[in-house]
């Protein structure tokens, strides 16, 4: 049975449709641009998916947020209108809040680290909770680490005083910008770099390879390497789509993603290891702050999360 599309997306859908011959055709929402990892990712997630399948399995793309905020394309996957959708894996707190405990900045030092919270027994216990949303985590693919812009030096926690910085509207990044002097200003993902073009906002952080993909480095003349938070884009289906596929099938799109992941991740990896120098070659300078300071500063968050989910709940997951 083909899956429901948005009528308001049908001119995206003629243009972007797999092949006509595809028995099912999955729609895939996402924010990220076309120049994005994540999208190099889901191109090669597609064309695996065709060919493991022989043309029975295809993907209707949906990049750039043509769909909406990764709330509305949450929101859609959980009714049954979109198949799929890319978000970071603690984006979901507004419902699922125990999240904020992964999410929280210095909490996790790497991807390593974030694989074994999300595989361990924590991670078990979000499926069941992301079950009962309607979603059903298929994989997470590494978004890189997140750093901070500005126009000017941070070259200590005391420079982020009185720094308006656009954070996305989850509360673990919000508690970052807070905690360490600044003034959390979220912002929708596609209007940061007019917000830093026009100075709304005084800085932002991102990755470094999104800080390229969405130019930000045009508008911003310094990075700080805060290395805050572990990014990742986890792939999410709709339970009633998981449900709805066959044994094969869901082999097929399993084996397609893992496809996509590795070569998103190995991109993603590369580029950060030489993002620092093109920066710093485009005009950018790029400083290294203390960051023991920064992960100081977040022990009263630290300490709401374990009020709310259970003293040494946090400690349990810095020490996985």
């Amino acid at each position: 049975m083909k899956t429901k599309i948005l009528v308001t997306a049908m001119a995206a859908v003629i243009a972007l449709a797999g092949p006509a011959s595809a028995e099912k055709v999955l729609s895939f929402g996402y924010q990220n641009n076309q120049e994005s990892f994540v999208n190099k990712g889901i191109l090669e997630m597609k064309a695996t998916l065709e060919a493991l399948s022989g043309g029975e399995m295809s993907l209707e793309l949906f990049p750039n947020a043509q769909l909406g905020d990764f709330k509305a394309m949450n929101a859609q996957v959980q009714g049954g209108e979109l198949d799929l959708v890319v978000n970071g894996y603690s984006d979901m707190s507004y419902v699922i809040p125990e999240l904020n405990m992964v999410g929280a900045p210095y909490a996790i030092t790497d991807f390593d680290h974030f694989e074994r919270v999300v595989s361990g027994a924590f991670g078990q216990k979000m499926d069941d909770k992301f079950t009962a949303e309607g979603v059903k985590v298929l994989d997470i693919w590494y978004f890189g680490t997140r750093q901070t812009t500005s126009n000017k030096a941070i070259n200590s926690i005391d420079d982020m005083a009185g720094l308006r910085l656009r954070v996305p509207n989850v509360p673990f990044l919000i508690a970052f910008a807070e905690n360490t002097g600044a003034s959390a200003a979220p912002v929708a993902f596609q209007e940061v770099y007019l917000a830093l073009q026009t100075n709304q906002v005084d800085g932002q952080e991102n990755p470094l390879p999104t800080i390229r993909d969405m130019k930000f480095y045009e508008v911003q003349s310094h990075v700080a390497l805060t290395n805050h938070f572990i990014a990742s884009q986890s792939i999410n289906i709709s339970i009633d789509t998981w449900n709805g596929l066959s044994a094969q099938e869901q082999a097929w799109l399993m084996a397609a993603i893992k496809a996509g992941g590795e070569h998103n991740d190995k991109m993603t990896r590369a580029a950060e290891a030489n993002l620092i120098a093109e920066f710093e070659a485009a005009g950018l300078t790029v400083t290294q702050p203390d960051t023991a300071p920064f992960q100081a500063a977040m022990k009263p968050y630290y300490d709401e999360l374990d009020a709310q989910f259970g003293e040494g709940s946090m400690a349990e997951i810095i020490n996985e």
